[in-house]
């Protein structure tokens, strides 16, 4: 059963890189197949460095629109995933160049943003939710992103150090800080002392 379900993503990437040669090629409209297949992913994972789903949805445009323009430059010698998230990076951290004015860039990228509760967690209601979440929007942003592209989205380090254009060994130092540093702030939350 395993051996399907591995072929089966291995269909998924055929089709995702296919539909991305196809929308190269001049089929535009593939690109609604592959912005239905990811554009929850890429919302959830800009809700989870932003904290604003209406930034988070304009981003995700952003994306969307970026590929689109610069489709002649895709490759697809890797997942088409790692291609999108590379947009997506650079599309928040222009966002964020744009907010300059407010502070420095590399102020920005470790200063804590401030978050609003998705609309699946007000479901959920729960306090420990809450408290995780909090903890995610004080890490500083490039601690955030590691940890959010390997845990909540799912890539895998050898995927992450290529996208962030490092070693492996890298990425894994990066993720273990960045863990650690969220189990401290997490605990602080909860009303513990750090000694």
């Amino acid at each position: 059963m395993s051996t399907i379900n591995e072929g089966s993503n291995d269909v998924n990437l055929y089709t995702d890189n296919r539909l991305m040669e196809e929308v190269k090629d001049g089929k535009v409209e593939k690109m609604a197949v592959l912005f239905e297949k990811h554009h929850v992913s890429l919302f959830n994972f800009f809700m989870r460095l932003t904290g604003n789903s209406s930034i988070s949805e304009d981003l995700v445009q952003e994306v969307f629109m970026r590929m689109l323009k610069y489709r002649a430059t895709y490759q697809g010698r890797s997942k088409f995933t790692l291609w999108m998230y590379q947009i997506a990076r650079n599309a928040h951290i222009d966002f964020l160049r744009k907010k300059k004015d407010a502070l420095p860039l590399d102020e920005q990228w470790s200063e804590p943003i401030t978050s609003e509760a998705s609309p699946a967690e007000k479901l959920e209601g729960g306090e420990e939710v809450k408290l995780l979440r909090q903890a995610l929007a004080q890490l500083p942003l490039k601690k955030r992103e590691v940890l959010i592209l390997s845990r909540y989205q799912n890539l895998k380090y050898k995927e992450i150090a290529e996208l962030m254009d490092c070693h492996i060994g890298t990425v894994k130092a990066h993720v273990h800080r960045a863990i650690k540093e969220l189990g401290k702030i997490y605990f602080e939350l909860q009303g513990g002392t750090v000694s």
